[in-house]
């Protein structure tokens, strides 16, 4: 007759927890290539579609002779489809990919959950490492200038050749993919939902559009006697306005504070950033200021930039 002891009992869950793992880089690792796209190292790619792989866009130093390997040992020619800097995302096409897409994780990353950073740098096979989500913010301003909702951090140690690959839930689901082209060299995940949304532009249209009003501005506190009825404490202090801008075009004038855009509540410049998204560019918007004291409302035609 067997005795189960406490330690028994620990030895059992370990065991089960290292399987459970085990099995999820498997089944991250059927959707997971090797991407050579630069003279060094090989980098990490996910495929999201039948023949598109989702991958970092600074790992792609050309956009010409560019090749895949698959986990099944395949070097096969990708086609380059578009990129987009700002996120360091970017999408190839590879015609004779074949195999299931990566699943994606049903909910959102949270904080303390335990993870996994997946990579394919070489044809040897996928590398893992195990950590936690050790923080999910946002928004975060760029090395481009343009804001990311939300991103992922965690003590998962990135290997070499990490970046454009997975970060993956105890299932093998992604909730992240890896890169460290956003922010001086340093470790974040891109959410898999806004990662999903990036490629699905890129492979329709190979680029991101993105807006800009022509403007410079600074928070500034509203003092509750100076709101004119807005219920915020916050808004942005218009310093600049560029001639002939979509914000000189809709009104907007020098010394005017914008609490709102398009409905939504402005209290600092990130948040202003993250509503000039591709869906609202070429729209005309309502844009509520406050001006000589009383609340007013304004419409802006959101400019592309270059």
């Amino acid at each position: 007759m067997e005795v189960i002891t406490e330690a028994t009992t620990s030895s059992n869950v370990l065991q089960t927890l290292s399987n459970q793992m085990a099995d999820a880089v498997e089944r991250a690792g059927r959707a997971l290539v090797s991407v050579s796209g630069r003279p060094r190292h090989p980098a990490s790619g996910i495929v999201v579609a039948p023949d598109q792989v989702l991958t970092a866009d600074h790992v792609l130093e050309r956009e010409e002779d560019l090749t895949v390997t698959t986990g099944d040992g395949r070097t096969l020619p990708a086609q380059f489809v578009g990129r987009d800097p700002a996120t360091d995302l970017a999408v190839l096409k590879v015609p004779d990919l074949g195999g299931a897409p990566a699943a994606r994780a049903s909910a959102p990353a949270r904080v303390g959950q335990l993870i996994l950073a997946v990579g394919r740098p070489s044809s040897e096979g996928p590398m893992a490492s195990i950590g936690i989500v050790s923080a999910v913010g946002g928004p975060l301003r760029t090395e481009w200038g343009v804001t990311l909702e939300r991103y992922i951090r965690t003590d998962a140690t990135p290997y070499p050749g990490f970046s454009g690959g997975p970060l993956i839930d105890s299932q093998g689901a992604v909730v992240g993919v890896t890169t460290t082209g956003l922010i001086n060299g340093v470790t974040l995940a891109v959410p898999a939902e806004i990662a999903w949304r990036i490629a699905d532009t890129l492979a329709q249209h190979g680029t991101i559009k993105r807006g800009y009003l022509g403007l410079s501005s600074q928070p500034v506190q509203l003092p509750a006697d100076q709101r004119a009825g807005w219920t915020h404490e916050s808004g942005l202090l218009i310093v600049r306005v560029e001639k002939d801008s979509p914000a000189a075009k809709g009104g907007l004038l020098l010394g005017d504070v914008l609490v709102a855009f398009d409905g939504q509540p402005i209290t600092d410049t990130d948040d202003l950033q993250a509503l000039l998204s591709g869906e609202r560019v070429g729209k005309t918007v309502p844009v509520d200021i406050l001006r000589g004291g009383a609340l007013q409302q304004q419409h802006v035609t959101v400019g592309q930039r270059g």
